[in-house]
This record gives C-alpha cells, sequence and structure tokens, in this order.
C-alpha cells in the first residue's frame, strides 16, 4: 500500500518512471530504499534469499515500511488450529495459498497469516508487528500488487482478493476463483492415445524423409548438456535464441574480444532483453574448466556491484555465457584505449571505486562461501547506463568455505596485479584480491597502466612511481591530466594512499575490503603510513626468496624508500 506522497525522485505518487526491476519491484530504486518519504507499507511473499536486503531465506514472509528491507520477517508456515503443529509451507509448491493482512489502529498491531487455499485462517497469526501507520501512510492511499522475477523465469498469480476498511474484509468464495494457469505440455488423450501411433505408422515414409530433414536442420542448433549442469547452473537458453539474438553472431554485433572468447551484443526475442553473450571456444585453453568456474560461483551471486549472469548455453564445439548487457562498456576503454570516449571525471572514478569495493566485499564475507575473483582489473570494470561499476569475468575464480584455508593451485592473472606471494606460493586468498584491487585504485586515479613498457622514466611500474610521489612529497602529482583541476584533493590523497596499502608487498599490512569500505565511506580513519629504507620491489623480493621467477613477474624498481603501514 502506498500514500500520496512521492519517493525518490518521483514527482508524482503514480510516477513510478525511477524505480527500478528485478530486486526493486518496480517500486523503488537503491537511491529511495528506505526514505520515510516513499510512505509505502508492504507485506512480501519472497522466494528468492536477496543479501542485499538481509532476508533470512528463499521461502519467507516480510512486513516492509518504506524500504525493501523486512521489517519483520519469517520463514512460510502456519499454525494448524487441528492439531496445533506449527506446519511449513513453500511459496514455490505450485499450490494456491491464502494470505491474511490484518491491522488494528487502535493498538498498531500488524497481523500476517498464512494457510493453504482450503484451511481456515488460523487463530494465531504467522507474523505480528507493532507499527503505527498513521504515521506511513496519507490519505489518500493506493493498494495493490507488485512482483519480479531474477533469471529464472517465474509467474506469480493473485486468484483473488478482498478488502475491508473498519471492518473484517468479506470471505473469498473459492469455488468461484479461476484455476491456477497451466504451465508446460498438456497430456494427451486416451484417444490421441491410441490414434497417433496408427497415424505415425501409416505416413511413416513420408515422415520418414520429413524428420531426416528436420535433424539436419536441428543440427545447426544441437546443443550438450551434462550432469553436473542440473545442480550448478543457472537458466539455460536455448541456442537459437542467441544464435537470433546476435544475428548469428556477426562482427557487427561484436562488443569485445578477449583471452577466453568474444563478447557480442544481443537482443533476445522474446522478451527484447538486451544482453551479452560470450561465446567461448571449447578448444581454447582450459575452455571448459573455466566455464564450469563461472558457471559454479556466479550463477547465484546477486549483487548491484556484480555483472549478472542470467543464463547459458552449451553446444559442440563452444560455450555460451549470457549477461546483463553494461551499455557503457569496461572501464579500461576510458581509461587507456578509446580517444572518442568521454573523460571520467573524479566523481564517477571515486563511485566507481567504491562500487567495485562493495562487490568485493560481498565476494569475500557476505556471500555463502569465499569468493576469490583472482583477476581484478579495470577491462574486467564493466559500466551500466547509470557509470556505476560492475565487476565481472569470472572466469578465473575460486570458491571455499568460509572458515578454511583456499587451496594452492598455479599462478593465474594479469600481470601487473599479481601479489609478490601470490608469485611465491600459487595460493589465491582475499588478501591477493586486496592487492591486485590496490593496483586497480592507482590505475583509476592515475589513469595509466600497472605495467608501461613503452615508459622510459620510473613511471614504468606504477605502483613504484606513485611511492616515488609519496617520498618526495609530491602524491598528487600521479593523478591523472586529464581531471584537469576538477577534483576532491581529500578523496584523491584517499585513494592514493588506500591503492598504497592495498597493494603493499607484505600481505599482513593490508587491510580487508570490510575495512577498505569504512576508508572509503569515512567511517574509519587511514593510518598513518611511514618511510622505511626499502622499496616495495625490496620488500617483495624479500617476501619471495628463493623463487627467481617473480621478477618477470611483478618487475623491479630503483626506489630507495617506500611506505609501511603504521596499523
Amino acid at each position: 500500500m502506498r500514500s500520496t506522497q512521492p519517493h525518490g525522485d518521483s514527482a508524482s505518487p503514480l510516477d513510478f518512471s525511477g524505480a527500478q526491476h528485478s530486486q526493486y519491484l518496480g517500486l523503488l530504486n537503491k537511491t529511495s530504499d528506505g526514505k520515510a518519504s516513499n510512505h509505502i507499507f508492504a507485506v512480501e511473499l519472497d522466494s528468492s534469499q536477496n543479501t542485499e536486503f538481509n532476508d533470512i531465506d528463499d521461502n519467507h514472509i516480510g512486513i516492509n515500511i518504506n524500504s525493501l528491507t523486512s521489517f519483520q520477517s519469517r520463514s512460510a508456515a502456519f499454525y494448524d488450529d487441528k492439531n496445533g503443529k506449527f506446519q511449513n509451507l513453500s511459496l514455490v509448491s505450485r499450490k494456491e495459498m491464502q494470505v491474511w493482512v490484518d491491522y488494528n489502529g487502535d493498538t498498531a498491531q500488524i497481523n500476517v497469516t498464512l494457510a493453504p487455499l482450503r484451511v481456515d485462517k488460523p487463530s494465531k497469526p504467522l507474523l505480528s508487528a507493532t507499527y503505527n501507520l498513521s504515521t506511513v501512510l496519507e490519505d489518500p492511499s493506493y493498494i495493490g500488487f507488485s512482483a519480479s522475477t531474477g533469471p529464472i523465469n517465474s509467474l506469480y498469480c493473485v486468484l483473488g482478493w478482498s478488502l475491508g476498511i473498519n471492518s473484517p474484509a468479506p470471505l473469498i468464495d473459492i469455488a468461484k476463483l479461476p484455476k491456477l494457469p497451466d504451465v508446460g505440455p498438456k497430456p494427451l488423450s486416451k484417444v490421441l492415445e491410441i490414434i497417433l501411433p496408427i497415424v505415425t505408422a501409416t505416413f511413416i515414409i513420408l515422415l520418414g524423409t520429413t524428420v531426416i530433414l528436420f535433424v539436419r536442420r536441428r543440427m545447426k542448433y544441437a546443443e550438450v548438456q551434462e550432469d553436473w549442469e542440473a545442480e550448478f547452473g543457472p537458466h539455460r537458453f536455448p541456442y537459437k535464441d542467441l544464435f537470433h539474438a546476435t544475428d548469428g553472431f556477426k562482427n557487427k554485433n561484436l562488443l569485445g574480444l578477449g583471452g577466453f572468447g568474444k563478447v557480442y551484443k544481443g537482443v533476445l526475442p522474446t522478451s527484447k532483453l538486451e544482453v551479452a553473450v560470450k561465446r567461448v571456444s571449447h578448444e581454447s585453453k582450459q575452455g571448459m574448466k573455466e566455464f564450469i568456474a563461472e558457471i559454479v560461483s556466479i550463477g547465484r551471486l546477486r549483487h548491484r556491484n556484480l555483472v549478472q549472469l542470467l543464463g547459458y548455453c552449451r553446444r559442440k564445439g563452444e560455450l555460451l555465457l549470457v549477461y546483463d548487457y553494461m551499455s557503457n562498456g569496461s572501464l579500461d576503454k576510458y581509461l587507456h584505449c578509446e580517444e572518442d570516449k568521454p573523460t571520467l571525471n573524479w566523481a564517477q572514478r571515486f563511485q566507481i571505486i567504491k562500487g567495485v569495493a562493495s562487490g568485493l566485499l560481498y565476494l569475500h564475507e557476505r556471500w555463502e562461501k569465499v569468493v576469490i575473483h583472482r583477476d581484478i582489473k579495470a577491462s574486467n570494470v564493466l559500466l551500466d547506463s547509470e557509470m556505476n561499476g560492475r565487476l565481472g569475468d569470472f572466469g578465473l575464480a575460486r570458491l571455499y568455505d568460509h572458515g578454511t584455508n583456499p587451496q594452492t593451485t598455479h599462478v593465474v592473472g594479469t600481470m601487473g596485479y599479481i601479489a609478490p606471494e601470490l608469485a611465491r606460493t600459487g595460493k589465491a586468498t582475499p588478501l591477493t584480491d586486496v592487492y591486485a584491487f590496490g593496483i586497480f585504485i592507482l590505475e583509476v586515479t592515475c589513469g595509466q597502466r600497472p605495467i608501461n613498457s613503452h615508459a622510459e622514466d620510473s613511471s614504468q611500474i606504477l605502483i613504484d612511481w606513485v611511492v616515488k610521489h609519496w617520498q618526495e612529497g609530491s602524491l598528487t602529482y600521479t593523478m591523472d591530466t586529464r581531471l584537469q583541476g576538477s577534483y576532491n584533493a581529500d578523496e584523491v590523497c584517499l585513494a592514493l594512499n588506500l591503492g598504497l596499502m592495498c597493494a603493499h608487498p607484505v600481505c599482513n599490512a593490508r587491510p580487508s575490503m570490510r575495512q577498505v569500505i569504512k576508508y572509503l565511506n569515512g567511517e574509519m580513519p587511514l593510518p598513518e603510513m611511514m618511510p622505511t629504507n626499502l622499496s616495495y620491489s625490496v620488500l617483495a623480493l624479500m617476501q619471495n626468496e628463493g623463487f627467481d621467477q617473480f621478477t618477470s613477474i611483478v618487475g623491479s624498481s630503483s626506489i630507495t624508500s617506500s611506505l609501511s603501514s603504521g596499523r
């Protein structure tokens, strides 16, 4: 229920132009969510767990006041008056249910009761809360329903509803309710089961020719499916839909070309949704392994600063991943590649840094497993229509349970972003991601690649160049000259110092992503960093004593002083 007061940037109570889809239900957006000016009271029936809104599970009822984060919530169930037992219910069981929402204005009591369709209203509600709704809703108010789906198609049906004001709502005549719509193919009747084989046998010769032609045509769209996909895979797209969405993967729709395949822009034929389709060859090095890693790791991740995997497809010779389309492309094109791209101002860059940090905190601490990205860099950060940064390309990601240690593996990543201890031990941890994120901060702030092979001075290695200017007291000299004085000096200094701290060669001197967020939000002061008589590269070599290949991965430096955190 919503009152006449506007929410967010809306100018009218019926203006939802600023509302976002998916988890925002077409009602709110990330800016307006939680504001008292929304004047919204809602009861949610949620079959998807979203950590962004602190959902308790993927099958719960919630009371929401001006926000998509529930004021109170409880797993779906009901109290059976016949036997006094507490019976669990599944919201996705395809069984009709009833929901009663009662509010007493005198006591400010909100009761929500749930039960199967043909069970009388239980005497004890599932969920109760006390909240004066007169402070939320104003006269007049509107009542209605809203729903949305994630990457997997869903169908929500309201078969009937009843409203009572200052009196109980009239009872619903269950006998007059429509049936749930049929989903999927209908079973054949008994008559067809007898007649169809006879007709098929009669025309077997003609049909045989037709079937051969049809099979040949279907081979063009033939797909591959294995047992592990049933456990890990998100929504699977027909190859035919992806073929037509990209006009047969024509070069005019090519968005980019990377080490693991080509990416095409497409428009799905039915929903008209714009998507990005990543096409990977089976013959590419470790193609299948990277594909499985990406499916497993991001198929169920949900965060506004991560590129959403919508689904996938497999066929002979190739693998296809379907993502949300990011209309502004990859960040590195704005920093390094294309002159026709507008220069990102400092506010946009700082917001991108904070967004990627938020996504990494979710991966390291807030999801059900620890996810180590292992390839954080500007080319793997994509920009949506509002220039928000979203971390993508989880082809090298590794997962492990919270509280356990990651396993040693071969060294992967991109030169210039690889932490010293990773080169030495082969063990990727959240702190190796933090190192790469530190280099990423310097790259965004300075507008330079981590390693510039064309430079002839100390700027060849970005981090050593920044350290040199820190030592000389000219740290802001390293910032991107294209910003031309239009920047917040305090934020720039914070970013540069935080980048050096995150990319410290001694892993225990780096902050966690939780601490990084607090530094970026100004919730905690950045520790003072003290000079030492050793450079970053010398410290890194000391950490990697006995590992001769390190210098070929990270590079060397002639700087004679560096930083150490005073934490």
